[in-house]
This record gives C-alpha cells, sequence and structure tokens, in this order.
C-alpha cells in the first residue's frame, strides 16, 4: 500500500456542536483531542508505505485509534464499531458524522506494519516528549518498574515431547528443504515416531517405558545431527532455523559420552532462564512470579514515581527470562 499523506483537518463544526451537546463534560477521547492535539501526522509514518499501491488509510487516525482502543481495552471489531458509531470518537478523530469508518482487518494489518518498521515504541515517544514541554515529566526524575507475564503463543511441553517435538519439527522442515536427501537418511522408524505431532497422551505410561522413549529420541536427535554433518551443504542445512533449533536443545538436553549417548540428568540442565522450551518460540522461558508459572516472557512497565507530578509510563519492554536476569531492563532517561 502507498501513502498519499493528507493535513490534519480541524474537527467539523457539525461535528463539534454535536458532541459538545452530547457530551457537556468531554470524554477522555474528546480531552486528548483537546488537550494533546492528534499527536501524529501522516508524514511520520511514511518510511513504512510503498512509493506505489493502493491507497492507505491515513496512518495519523489508525494510530490514534490504536491509543483509543487501549485506553478503552477493546477488540479490533469494537474498535472500528466505535469509529463507526461514537460520536466522541469522530470528535477526536476529527471525522464528519456520515463517516462509515473502515474494516476491523485494517488495524491488525496497521500494528504488524508498526512491528516490522520497528517503531513500535513511537507513540510513547511522541507522547513523552509533548509531556515533557508541559513540564509533566522531570528530567532525571525518580522511576519504578514493575513486570508481569506474557504467555508464548505455544503449547508447555514436558520433556519427552520437547525432545520428540524438537526433532519432528527439524525432520519437517528438511522435507521441505531437501527432501530427497531426507529419504536416504531418514531410519523406516521414525515415520511412525515423528508423523504426528509429539503430545503426551500419546506417550508411554510407565516410568520405565517414558526413559526409554526419552533415550530413544535422544539417540534420534544425534543420528539426525551426525547425518546433517555429511550433507552436501552442510553449513546451510545446520543454519536451518528448526534444525538450529534441535542443535541447542541437544546441547542442553543431552550429554556424550564414552558409552554412548543419554539424557543428562536433572541436575546437568542449564537454569530455566536459559532452556529452550518450545522448538516453535526459542526465545519463550519457563518462568515462575509467586505464584504464577508460565511459558513465554515478561513485560517490563517502567513509570514516572516523582511527587506532584502524573505518573506516567516512560518505558515498556518484553523480554525472555534469561534476558531479564542478564539485567536488559534499563529505565528510559527523562
Amino acid at each position: 500500500m502507498s501513502l498519499h499523506p493528507e493535513p490534519v483537518n480541524d474537527i467539523p463544526e457539525l461535528t463539534q456542536q454535536v458532541a459538545h451537546a452530547c457530551f457537556p463534560k468531554p470524554t477522555a477521547p474528546m480531552l486528548i483531542r483537546n488537550e494533546l492535539g492528534t499527536l501524529f501526522a501522516d508524514p511520520d509514518f511514511a518510511a513504512l508505505y510503498a512509493v506505489r499501491g493502493q491507497p492507505a488509510l491515513s496512518p495519523w487516525r489508525l494510530m490514534f485509534v490504536t491509543a483509543l482502543q487501549f485506553l478503552e481495552n477493546l477488540t479490533d471489531r469494537q474498535a472500528a464499531n466505535a469509529v463507526r458509531s461514537r460520536i466522541d470518537w469522530k470528535y477526536a478523530l476529527g471525522l464528519e458524522l456520515t463517516d462509515t469508518g473502515f474494516d476491523a482487518s485494517v488495524l491488525s494489518e496497521f500494528r504488524t506494519r508498526l512491528v516490522t518498521g520497528e517503531v513500535e515504541e513511537f507513540a510513547l515517544n511522541r507522547l513523552l516528549e509533548l509531556c515533557q514541554a508541559r513540564n509533566l515529566l522531570r528530567a532525571g526524575g525518580k522511576q519504578r518498574t514493575d513486570s508481569t507475564h506474557v504467555l508464548g503463543a505455544v503449547r508447555q511441553l514436558n520433556r519427552l515431547e520437547l525432545l520428540g517435538e524438537t526433532v519432528r519439527a527439524a525432520l519437517n522442515e528438511l522435507a521441505e528443504y531437501d527432501g530427497a536427501w531426507l529419504r536416504t537418511i531418514v531410519a523406516p522408524e521414525w515415520l511412525d515416531r515423528y508423523a504426528h505431532r509429539v503430545e503426551d497422551y500419546r506417550l508411554p505410561r510407565a516410568e520405565v517405558q517414558r526413559n526409554a522413549y526419552l533415550q530413544q529420541a535422544t539417540e534420534d536427535g544425534y543420528a539426525l545431527l551426525a547425518a546433517l554433518n555429511t550433507h552436501p551443504r552442510r553449513a546451510e542445512v545446520l543454519a536451518l532455523p528448526l534444525v538450529a533449533v534441535l542443535q541447542q536443545v541437544w546441547d542442553q538436553q543431552c550429554r556424550h559420552t564414552r558409552k554412548g549417548v543419554r539424557p543428562k540428568r536433572l541436575d546437568e540442565l542449564p537454569p530455566g532462564a536459559a532452556r529452550i522450551e518450545s522448538p516453535y518460540d526459542p526465545a519463550a522461558r519457563y518462568s515462575i512470579k509467586r505464584q504464577t508459572r508460565w511459558t513465554g516472557f515478561k513485560v517490563h512497565v517502567s513509570e514516572s514515581c516523582d511527587d506532584e507530578r502524573p505518573h506516567l509510563v516512560t518505558s515498556v519492554a518484553t523480554l525472555s527470562t534469561g534476558q531479564v536476569e542478564l539485567g536488559a531492563v534499563q529505565h528510559r532517561k527523562i
């Protein structure tokens, strides 16, 4: 899509009249528009759009809608309906009362564009600049940080599932990359063992059988890694994402001894902050905070906490547990 920047127009006169008549005491969206203006302009987002293509909706409005959506905790569909139906939102966005809005999918596409362009913090930075200009933030002021959990978009796997599913994921990737070569090295029994997603209810229940499965998966993984070292394009194939995860998981979970390969004992495993929990999201980590246990990440929110000034969010960072333990969380300098 291409961007054809449009100037930020004043609020239409009829929209102002109706909004003030309906809301003598302005709502939050109206107050934001009155006190802070539009915050953004189309040229701010020019780098996110192509030069040619279908004209895009005004990105400053989509950014404003995204902020209001978060403020009111709305789904995309609810936010799109609010643009169509709510007078105070039309006031904030500078729209005519007859404006029909847009499809809800536009908001998801816009967020993806922000993430792809690595400008996720743009809106917060712009707001903080405005707050500093109005003396709502003090340079060198006090800040505090707290965190909460973010679930990874993966299943929580036990150790048997992790090893089995990691082998299966690598085999699937290799089948797409070089299926002809894979057929020459794959063991016939692997088809039955890894043809379907590895889930605990399909695995043995008895401890002896589960230990045997763990040992077998360990040997299969090592056999696959050994075969990969003989591939004609060794460097290229070892760099495949899921193959690289296979190597990392086996380094963490398994050990090569003079008697052969074996799973590591629990006391030999790396700490949870370093362990991969799923081949499909290697950055997700198993974490515990008080009574909450989850596989995923931590989001850290910092806010100013000066007396006699409003407490404002100054930084938001989503990190893995490993990054947290390495001290990757930093306060924003203001």
